[in-house]
């Protein structure tokens, strides 16, 4: 038998055609087979449709309402990072930093007023508000908190001398790529020992890439520049958590921020980096959960992006944290404090606090690490610790995150009366609702219940304007001044009428 074969170029339009030879019962039979043409031709990348998405995303394309949400958010933000300012890793980083340049960047980090690169004011600025954990939160098949990445946006629209309409269109493209990765998991990465900044390093371009006016071209490379760098283990928030915990995010925005910058001048990077050979769905395809591999909704990411007044904005689905500490813990310790406020419990009284939650939760929250807190990274993270605390003190508050609340012996013998157990029950509700029930027990054997499924903050019982501004005050007021306070959410609010961000900037700045 001979076989003669004609190829064409990989991408060709060509019909492929063959003529077969052969010898059958003494007879020369020629066969011509046309076949179809070759399916070699590259699959759409996801990168490339979310680049071409967000490029051609304009302010006139928002709603009203995730335009006021983006408000509501940087009010929230930015009140936490006035907290956050007061934190020993900032100052460390804020040190480091102003040793490492000359001050006369074109970037402002809050709060000090030093002034520096956009990269380095991203990373300074997304720590101060990340740093107290207080920062707002959405949690699907992955957690992630997209305020992390919008430093990035304001530095640059700050250097490039951008208005406040297009720190809003970042700020909302952030909050929606960012929000979509966290629901395509099956399961989420943080299942299988990955943090949440993995993803979060997808992100951070997007809306730092739009800020810039990229074009899709350079917009899909600054995502596979930030994204091939920012691989990011569980580690951060496994067990005895250090000063990486609130760092790692922030990171990711930095990244997106100079991956942008990179990207405008030419600099490239993997287009292939999300759903490509050996990209994020490749790698973490090999990983096995439960008998069965990890597996993505590449679909889902892209599905139905909003493009219009009239579409549904994923900002609108974040929520908000009405306590300092881990999202897990707010339905939990809300339940608690509404136990002991309406049964008047005191913690002399309390023989057992039983807390049901999520297998997560209690995973996150419950280890034994968990019950000898030394350092306000572990404490925030902490049910025994947070639920004890808030019991004998009445509150949770940054106040109760100080070095030597943390460290104070005597919440030790309440914190091992807290029992944090799994319930299986709980885990086909979540992540629609975050139940969770505490029992308290009491010395005279009575036993009070309650459960909250939705915390306060969360979208479905969301913070007001005033309620935000009562938490800006409580951080900021000690930093920046009361009435300083006052100007600045003035100045938030009707961000969208300005046309540079010099006075925003400005008034976080402390006297």
């Amino acid at each position: 038998m001979a076989r003669r074969t004609r190829t064409f170029p990989s991408g060709s339009s060509a019909l492929i055609c063959f003529t077969v030879i052969r010898v059958f019962g003494g007879h020369i039979l020629i066969e011509e087979t046309r076949m179809s043409r070759p399916t070699t031709e590259s699959k759409r990348l996801l990168s490339h449709t979310i680049a071409e998405w967000a490029c051609g995303l304009n302010y006139e394309h928002l709603s009203p309402e995730a335009i006021q949400a983006a408000k509501l958010f940087w009010f929230d933000s930015i009140g936490c990072a006035l907290g956050g300012s007061q934190q020993d890793d900032a100052k460390i980083l804020l040190k480091h930093y102003r040793a490492m340049s000359n001050g006369n960047g074109k970037a402002t980090t809050f709060v000090s007023g030093f002034k520096t690169n956009p990269v380095d004011a991203s990373f300074l600025n997304g720590h101060m508000i990340r740093g107290m954990d207080y920062n707002d939160i959405y949690w699907k098949a992955d957690p992630c908190h997209p305020s992390d990445l919008i430093a990035a946006p304001l530095a640059l629209c700050e250097s490039e001398g951008l208005s406040g309409k297009d720190l809003i269109l970042a700020t909302i493209i952030a909050y929606e790529i960012e929000m979509r990765l966290c629901e395509i998991g099956r399961p989420g990465v943080r299942e299988y020992g990955w943090h949440h900044a993995t993803l979060s390093a997808f992100a951070a371009p997007v809306a730092a890439g739009r800020v810039l006016n990229l074009t899709p071209e350079q917009m899909a490379s600054a995502i596979g520049i930030s994204a091939s760098r920012t691989f990011c283990p569980g580690a951060v928030t496994a067990g005895k958590l250090t000063n990486m915990k609130n760092t790692v995010d922030p990171w990711a925005g930095r990244m997106g921020a100079e991956s942008a910058l990179l990207a405008r001048e030419g600099f490239s990077g993997p287009e292939h980096i999300i759903d490509g050979k050996e990209g994020l769905f490749a790698v973490f395809g090999h990983v096995q959960y439960k008998g069965q591999p990890a597996a993505f909704d590449g679909e889902g990411l892209v599905k139905d992006l909003p493009t219009s007044p009239k579409s549904h904005y994923r900002i609108l689905d974040c929520g908000m944290k009405s306590f300092p500490i881990e999202a897990l813990g707010h339905a939990p310790l809300t339940a608690m404090m509404k136990t002991v406020k309406e049964n008047k419990i005191k913690s002399d009284d309390v023989k057992e606090i039983k807390v049901e939650v999520i297998a997560r939760a209690a995973d996150i929250l419950g280890d034994p690490h968990k019950y000898r807190p030394s350092s306000k990274e572990t404490a925030d993270h902490s049910l025994p610790y947070c639920m004890a605390v808030g019991l004998v003190d009445g509150m949770v508050t940054p106040l109760q995150f100080r070095e030597e609340r943390v460290r104070d012996q005597s919440l030790i013998p309440i914190m091992d009366k807290i029992k944090v157990v799994a319930n299986e029950e709980f885990e086909a509700l979540f992540p629609k609702f975050q139940p969770s029930r505490v029992t308290i027990t009491t010395n005279d054997g009575k036993s009070q219940s309650t459960r909250v499924d939705v915390p306060k903050g969360d979208p479905r019982d969301p913070m007001t304007e005033e309620e935000i501004a009562v938490k800006f005050t409580a951080l900021g007021g000690d930093v920046i001044g009361k009435d300083q306070c006052k100007k600045l959410r003035k100045c938030i609010m009707n961000i969208d009428g300005a046309d540079k961000l010099d006075e925003l900037l400005e008034l976080t700045i402390a006297r």
